[in-house]
């Protein structure tokens, strides 16, 4: 009778002990905390020496003990397992309980040398180890060891691993807790990464709206990225930085090429590493400001690691602002290049005295077209007249001038009392914004009961005749080139007509009417010094055939001309013949 009363009152016990672990799971407390107490309650009820409980760091690799009750030793405390080994190995395999009456003698075991040396220490000898289970899958295990050797009955067994179900259950609801948590964690950043995206976004757009420039998207793209930004026009020239960007990002062309392609074509931020950038690596990443297909320039934000895909894409959306700013400004200055060209070529083509009504529309800009004393003329190796105009107009102020473009030619009517010296500056200026050579020509602004017609096409041929010459790079004015002033000034056309049909009219008749090319010949010989021998490799021609040539000519104008003042006056004449095909006419026909 007292076995059955004292039978009952274990159950009982083992009931409120289960029953006080399962309400323990309900608080989603801290998992070590709900660990130990399952443990403390297996131990109590069980009655064994120890009561611990592994789970493995990584699937089957390593048992890691997480709580311990009745150890003796804190070697114990620490100790871990290879998954496959002992009595785990065992519960893994079979994912049920496995028992041993002596852990330590039984040969039938994989033995740890390491784990072994902690359980002879710690005088374990009888050892039960039960599953804890996630479906089909074993994660861990919930040991009951004696220190002395005996078999573990049934209700042992079945109390144990009723125990272990609730560690399970308990390390399942803290993954499941902290997935969650983490979850909630991603989605409260997400959102705050958003808020601050759209944030910036608003302030970008805020920028255009209120009539900012690059340097207010900058300093924006500073205070929410950080790092330093730089931002360069289409040609590349550094127009705003935060701060000396140094190294790579000197330029969008200089170092960053690969990714200043790669945004072009993809229009996307494209990041390299400077790992020469002292003292510590810098990431610059860039996009590209396109319009369409046109490349409007490029922003460039340096830092010490590489941005975010949200970064990325805040950067992109910086550039799209940048590139709305600039076709704003382009519209603008186009409207107001439009309106200046319209009334340079009035003002040009306008019979002096200039009539009051356009006068006091070209007031309204600021321009006193009475005071011009000079028109400038220039161009480039390959940039765009446009180009070349919209530099002219950002320092026309500087000589009280008014630039435009005129029959395709980059134009400026200026006022000033030394023309060499404007020419000289203007040259310098176009050369160093540009970045190439540049010819620039001036010419004095004279006749209060003309046009301006005549300067101009003066000038313009003088960019001509100074190209035909080999010269491409130089500023400097009509007057320095006086030699040819009966092929430039149309007012002179007379005089250049007779010089040539008084040297070498009956040349050209000749070569018309025979379809050769005396006048041709003579100006390779005149070109090489009067060499033959360098005078035929000129004309790839054979010795004997340039002498005949040479004979003809004789024939035609006579054997005088090879005499030292007919030769003079023949050769200028050639010069002049051969750059009016330049000039796009020829006076002498």
């Amino acid at each position: 009778m007292s076995e059955a009363v004292e039978h009952r009152q274990r159950r009982e016990r083992e009931l409120a002990s289960l029953y006080a672990t399962a309400r323990a799971l309900t608080a989603l407390g801290d998992v070590d905390t709900v660990l130990s107490s399952i443990v403390r309650h297996a131990h109590e009820l069980v009655g064994t020496d120890v009561t611990y409980l592994s789970v493995f760091d990584d699937p089957h690799s390593q048992l890691t003990l997480r709580a311990v009750e009745g150890s003796l030793s804190p070697e114990f405390r620490t100790a871990h397992v290879p998954g496959n080994t002992g009595v785990g190995g065992r519960v893994v395999e079979s994912q049920s309980a496995f028992w041993v009456r002596n852990y330590l003698t039984d040969d039938t075991l994989m033995h740890d040398a390491g784990f072994d040396a902690v359980l002879r220490a710690e005088g374990i000898v009888a050892l039960l180890g039960v599953p804890l289970r996630d479906g089909t899958r074993v994660f861990g295990i919930l040991y009951a060891a004696d220190r002395v050797e005996r078999p573990f009955d049934i209700d042992e067994v079945a109390l144990l691993s009723a125990f272990a179900d609730h560690a399970a259950i308990a390390l399942q609801n803290a993954r499941l807790y902290e997935e969650s948590t983490q979850a909630l964690k991603d989605l409260q950043d997400a959102y705050a990464t958003i808020e601050r995206s759209a944030a910036v976004h608003e302030a970008l757009t805020r920028v255009v709206l209120t009539g900012g420039g690059a340097r207010e998207v900058a300093h924006l793209l500073v205070a929410s990225l950080g790092g330093r930004v730089a931002i360069y026009d289409r040609d590349d020239h550094l127009l705003v930085t935060t701060d000396n960007v140094r190294g790579k990002a000197d330029a969008p062309s200089d170092g960053l090429s690969d990714a200043l392609s790669d945004s072009r074509r993809t229009g996307r931020c494209a990041t390299v590493q400077d790992g020469d950038a002292a003292p510590l690596p810098q990431f610059h990443s860039l996009v590209a400001i396109l319009a369409g297909d046109t490349y409007l320039g490029a922003v460039v934000l340096s830092h010490l690691h590489t941005p975010s895909a949200v970064e990325q894409r805040t950067l992109e959306r910086a550039s799209q602002i940048l590139g709305l700013m600039t076709l704003k400004q382009n519209a603008v200055v186009e409207a107001e290049e439009r309106v200046r060209g319209e009334l340079l070529t009035e003002v040009i083509t306008t019979v002096r005295p200039i009539p009051a009504e356009l006068a006091a529309r070209a007031a309204s800009r600021h321009v006193q077209v009475e005071m011009f004393t000079a028109l400038v003329v220039a161009e480039g190796v390959s940039r765009r007249s446009l180009d070349l105009t919209r530099r002219l107009h950002t320092f026309s102020a500087e000589w009280s001038g008014l630039a435009g473009e005129y029959f395709g030619v980059a134009t400026m009517l200026i006022v000033t009392d030394d023309l060499d010296g404007a020419a000289a500056a203007i040259q310098r200026r176009l050369r160093a914004t540009l970045h190439e050579p540049i010819l620039v020509c001036a010419t004095p602004i004279t006749g209060l009961n003309e046009s301006l017609t005549r300067p101009f096409t003066i000038a313009s041929r003088c960019l001509k005749i100074l190209r035909a010459s080999g010269i491409d790079d130089r500023g400097t004015t009509s007057a320095h080139l006086g030699l040819y002033a009966t092929l430039f000034d149309p007012a002179r056309a007379e005089d250049l007509t007779t010089l040539l049909a008084d040297n070498i009219g009956e040349l050209i008749d000749y070569d018309t009417r025979r379809g050769t090319d005396l006048v041709g010949t003579l100006a390779a010989y005149f070109e090489n010094s009067a060499n033959l021998t360098k005078t035929s490799k000129a004309l790839h021609v054979h010795m004997n055939t340039l002498i005949k040539r040479l004979d003809r000519v004789s024939a035609v104008i006579g054997e005088q001309w090879q005499q030292p003042d007919n030769a003079l006056s023949l050769q200028v004449a050639v010069r002049l013949h051969s750059l009016t095909s330049v000039l796009g006419s020829s006076p002498a026909n």
